[in-house]
C-alpha cells in the first residue's frame, strides 16, 4: 500500500477543511497527518485512526523555523519514502514542497484554498508572490479548489495551465449532506437555542461563521447591522467563531459594537456550527477573499440563502437571484440593502433557501468529492507508471 502523506500548517485545517476525508483515504492508502500543535494533532489523529508526524509551523514569515521545518520533514521523507505528499495552506505548501522535492517524493501535490497575498501590497507582497511561484514550481501537479481562483492563478503568472487542475465544480473536501441537514433539528430544539442565546423567536437572524478578523468583512458587517436594526429591530446578528486580536484585528468600533450592541451575539468557535445554521435565515459572508468556503457550503446544505462578496469561490457557489445575492467587496452599503432585501421579502428569501440546498446536493456532495480525489491519485499514478 502506497504512503499518502497531507499536510497542513495546523490542525484546525486537517479538523474542518479535510473533515472525514483522511480517514476515508486510509482504506486506500497508509495515511500520515502532518501539522504543527502537537497535543491537538495528536487528538486528531485518534479520532480519525490516522498516523501523525508534528512538525512546528506557523503561518507567519519566519525563514529559520521554516528552515528547521524544511530539514526534519526532508528526514522524515527520506526514511518513510511516501509515494504522495499532498499540502495545503501557503505555509505547508512551500515547507512540504520543499522538502518533499529535496526528498524525492514521485508525487508532489499542493492544493490552493485561497491566496492571502491577495490582501498584501509592497515588499511583503513580492516576498509572497516569489515563495507561491516557487511551491507551484516544486509540486507535480496545483489543485486550486475553484475555477476563478485558477484564473488568478494564471492571471498573476504564477504558473502554467498545465500543472493546474480544479477537481470537479471545486471545493477541497465537499459536504456532507446529510450531517448538514436542516431536517436534523426541529423548530423546538431551534427555539431552545435561540432562547439560551437571548436571541427572540421572531427575529431574522443573521449569522456570520469564522475568523473574527477584517479580512473576512466583519467591520462592514457590523457597521451595516447596526444600520438595519436601528430601521428594523426584530433583526439579529449571531457571530460564531474565534476573535483574533493579533493577526488582521478588527477595528476598535467595531469591537465596541460587538460588545455593547444588545442584538449581536457571539459565540466563539464551535465544534459543532449546525445547531447555530439551524436557527439563522440568512448567512452573511463578506469576505474579502477565499478559495472555496467550507461556510458557504455548509449554509446552503442547511438551506439557508447567502449574501457573499463578489470573489472567486464565494460567486461559484452563488448564484445570484437563484440561492443567494452576490454583493460587491468592502460595501457596506450594499450590504445594508442586501440584509434589508432578505428581511422584507420573506417569501422569495423561503424561494432561496429551498435552491439552496438543492445547489449543494446536486454538485458538492463530499463522498463523490473523496471518490473524484481517490481516481486523481490514481490516474497519477498510471501516468507516471507508464512515463518510466
Amino acid at each position: 500500500m502506497h504512503k499518502l502523506i497531507r499536510i497542513t500548517t495546523i490542525p484546525l485545517s486537517l479538523e474542518k477543511l479535510l473533515e472525514g476525508q483522511l480517514t476515508y483515504m486510509n482504506s486506500f492508502y497508509e495515511v500520515t497527518a502532518i501539522s504543527a500543535e502537537k497535543e491537538r494533532l495528536e487528538r486528531y489523529g485518534r479520532d480519525n485512526g490516522v498516523k501523525t508526524y508534528w512538525v512546528d509551523m506557523t503561518r507567519e514569515i519566519t525563514p529559520i523555523a521554516d528552515l528547521k521545518a524544511v530539514l526534519k520533514l526532508y528526514n522524515y521523507f527520506k526514511r518513510e519514502k511516501p509515494f504522495i505528499v499532498h499540502t495545503h495552506t501557503p505555509k505547508a505548501g512551500i515547507v512540504g514542497m520543499l522538502a518533499a522535492n529535496l526528498a524525492g517524493v514521485p508525487l508532489r501535490l499542493h492544493t490552493v484554498a485561497g491566496l492571502p497575498l491577495l490582501e498584501t501590497r509592497g515588499t511583503k507582497r513580492r516576498v509572497l508572490n516569489f515563495v507561491e511561484k516557487f511551491t507551484y514550481k516544486l509540486a507535480t501537479r496545483i489543485y486550486p479548489n475553484s475555477t476563478e481562483l485558477k484564473k488568478i492563478i494564471l492571471k498573476e503568472g504564477f504558473t502554467s495551465s498545465e500543472k493546474l487542475k480544479v477537481l470537479g465544480k471545486g471545493s477541497s473536501n465537499g459536504i456532507d449532506t446529510h450531517y448538514f441537514d436542516p431536517g436534523n433539528y426541529k423548530d423546538s430544539e431551534n427555539l431552545i437555542l435561540r432562547r439560551e442565546l437571548g436571541i427572540p423567536e421572531n427575529d431574522i437572524v443573521f449569522i456570520f461563521i469564522g475568523r473574527l478578523v477584517s479580512e473576512k468583512g466583519i467591520n462592514e458587517l457590523v457597521t451595516a447591522f447596526q444600520n438595519l436594526n436601528a430601521e428594523i429591530k426584530n433583526t439579529a446578528l449571531l457571530l460564531v467563531g474565534p476573535l483574533e486580536e493579533e493577526l488582521d484585528p478588527l477595528s476598535t468600533h467595531t469591537l465596541n459594537l460587538i460588545e455593547d450592541h444588545k442584538k449581536i451575539i457571539t459565540t466563539g468557535y464551535q465544534q459543532d456550527i449546525r445547531p447555530y445554521l439551524a436557527l439563522s435565515n440568512v448567512l452573511t459572508f463578506p469576505s474579502y477573499r477565499e478559495g472555496f468556503p467550507n461556510v458557504v457550503m455548509q449554509a446552503g446544505a442547511m438551506g439557508l440563502p447567502s449574501i457573499v462578496s463578489d470573489i472567486n469561490g464565494c460567486n461559484e457557489i452563488i448564484t445570484e437571484g437563484l440561492n443567494g445575492v452576490i454583493i460587491p467587496v468592502k460595501d457596506v452599503n450594499s450590504l445594508f440593502l442586501a440584509m434589508q432585501k432578505m428581511v422584507d421579502n420573506p417569501s422569495w428569501r423561503k424561494l432561496l433557501a429551498t435552491a439552496a440546498r438543492n445547489e449543494i446536493t446536486q454538485n458538492y456532495d463530499r463522498i463523490e468529492f473523496w471518490e473524484l480525489l481517490r481516481r486523481e491519485y490514481e490516474e497519477l499514478d498510471r501516468e507516471r507508471d507508464s512515463s518510466n
